[in-house]
């Protein structure tokens, strides 16, 4: 047996092109593009290349990129002035500071500072409280992006048993809250998890979001079971290579042997999370705007 591979790839591409064409009907009744502002702080290589492909993907999206680069050295004050400014301004609808802020920041005070309606990362208490609470609102990107795969691979989730792997406010906490309204029976499982392979063993759903190198195993898993791997871990370089490979928290290949379906990383949900923060700027959009969002986002 081999598993379907889950190509996340090409199901984001379909999902920025929905996106796009809606950002031009929304163009045409508002009056102005979309509007997604991304807020970055220092010079970390890694959010600095995460933040020029959001750039790009947004103006293909055919909405308005505003890009906000700020010094290492940059203050509380100077942030939190920053977002107050972007929550005034009536060409943004979304805001995104990407994390990890320098150490010196207090994170989790600048992320309260978004307000709830443009809050497209879904990482404010309200869009927290409104998740919890079966209410509509905007949802954190990885977890909705891999519920969209799920949803495609599998249909209806109902009766299904998922385990998360990972408690991250990020992944682990709104993928079971996902899971939990799409009518699936949800474990979470984390590092201090007792028995922790038996436990995947009994899942139909997988989704690995624990951030260690290939840690789930053949043998975790069930016969048949649809594995959505969050992880995106860099091996060390092997002797003559500059970098080390891309590798999920579960060891692909001979995953592979046993489960029905399962995302590969690369190419698996890291471009759902772009195509669906692009789509939570584009339904904040219509909030903001006092219109109905177009039905299949």
């Amino acid at each position: 047996m081999t598993a379907t591979r889950i190509d996340g790839k090409a199901f984001a591409a379909k999902l920025r092109e929905r996106v796009g064409e809606a950002a031009l009907g929304f163009a045409e009744k508002v009056g102005r593009k979309p509007g997604l502002a991304v807020v970055l702080v220092g010079e970390d290589p890694a959010s600095q290349v995460y933040v020029r492909s959001k750039g790009k993907a947004t103006v293909a999206a055919n909405m308005e990129s505003f890009e906000h680069k700020l010094p290492e050295s940059t203050t509380q004050q100077e942030l939190e002035a920053l977002v107050d400014q972007l929550n005034a301004d009536d060409a943004v609808d979304g805001i995104l500071v990407q994390l990890p802020l320098p150490k010196h920041l207090d994170e989790q005070a600048v992320v309260d500072r978004i307000t709830p309606a443009k809050d497209v990362d879904g990482l404010t208490p309200v869009s927290t409280g409104r998740l919890a609470l079966g209410l509509k609102g905007l949802v954190p990107c990885t977890p909705l992006g891999s519920l969209m795969l799920l949803k495609d691979t599998l249909g209806d989730l109902t009766g299904m048993n998922a385990v998360v792997i990972g408690r991250s406010i990020l992944v682990g906490k709104p993928m079971a809250q996902l899971l939990l309204d799409a009518n699936a029976t949800v474990t979470i499982a984390h590092s201090r998890t007792k028995d922790l392979a038996d436990v995947v063993k009994r899942a139909d759903i997988v989704v690995a979001a624990v951030g260690r190198p290939e840690m789930i195993r053949k043998d975790w898993l069930k016969d048949g079971a649809t594995v959505i791997d969050v992880g995106i871990n860099r091996l060390p370089p092997e002797p003559g290579a500059e970098k080390g490979r891309l590798v999920g928290d579960v060891a692909y290949d001979e995953a592979s042997e046993v489960a029905g379906a399962i995302t590969p990383v690369p190419g698996g949900v890291g471009p759902m999370t772009i195509a669906v923060l692009l789509r939570n700027t584009l339904v904040a959009a219509h909030g903001n705007a006092g219109i109905e969002a177009p039905e299949g986002l």
